[in-house]
C-alpha cells in the first residue's frame, strides 16, 4: 500500500479533541497536531519485533522502529488503526488484540503526534509491506537497550521516547 499523501488526518488540540481534517502532507508540513499509533509486538521467547522504515517514507526513511506504527485516519479511533496496521504492515491479524500500554502527549520528538503505544503478543512470520518497511527483525531487551544508548540516531525520534517507558512490559 504506498503512502497517500492525501490521506486525510483528524488535527486534534492539545487536549487531543478533533479540530478539523486536512491531508497527510499538509498536517506534516505545518507541523499541526494529529494522531498515530506504536505498537510493539512479542514472542515467546520474549524478544521485541521492529522494523526498518522504508527510504520512500516522507518523515524518518531508514531508521528502525516500533514493530508496526501509523497514523490514525480521519474519523478512525486508536484502538482500531492498531489492529489495521498491523494487518497492512506486518500482515499479522494477531490472536488478542493489541492491549494499550500508555499515551504519550504531542511533541517534537514524535512529530507532534498524540501517540497510543500498545504491546501484543505474536511469533510470526510477517509479510511485510515494502513499501513501508524495508526489513524486520527480531530483537532482546538487552540489545535494544544498547541500541538505544550507543547508536540512538539509527532509531525513530518518537521510539526513544516510547523504549524507556515500554520496556517494563517485556
Amino acid at each position: 500500500m504506498p503512502q497517500n499523501l492525501d490521506e486525510l488526518f483528524d488535527v486534534v488540540d492539545e487536549q487531543d479533541r478533533v479540530t478539523g481534517q486536512l491531508p497527510r502532507r499538509e498536517v506534516h508540513r505545518l507541523g499541526l497536531q494529529h494522531r498515530a499509533v506504536h505498537i510493539l509486538v512479542s514472542n515467546r521467547a520474549g524478544q521485541v519485533f521492529l522494523h526498518q522504515r522504508s527510504m520512500k517514507k516522507d518523515l524518518f526513511p531508514g531508521v528502525w522502529d516500533s514493530s508496526a506504527a501509523g497514523h490514525v485516519g480521519a474519523g478512525e479511533d486508536y484502538d482500531g488503526t492498531a489492529l489495521r496496521e498491523m494487518e497492512e504492515e506486518l500482515g499479522c491479524r494477531p490472536a488478542k488484540p493489541p492491549q494499550p500500554l500508555f499515551k504519550l502527549e504531542a511533541q517534537e520528538q514524535t512529530g507532534q503526534e498524540f501517540l497510543w503505544v500498545y504491546r501484543v503478543e505474536a511469533e510470526g512470520p510477517f509479510t511485510l509491506e515494502p513499501e513501508e518497511i524495508e526489513r524486520g527483525d527480531w530483537f532482546t531487551v538487552a540489545a535494544i537497550d544498547r541500541w538505544l544508548a550507543e547508536r540512538p540516531q539509527e532509531l525513530a525520534p518518537a521510539f526513544v521516547l516510547i523504549w524507556p517507558r515500554a520496556r517494563q512490559w517485556f
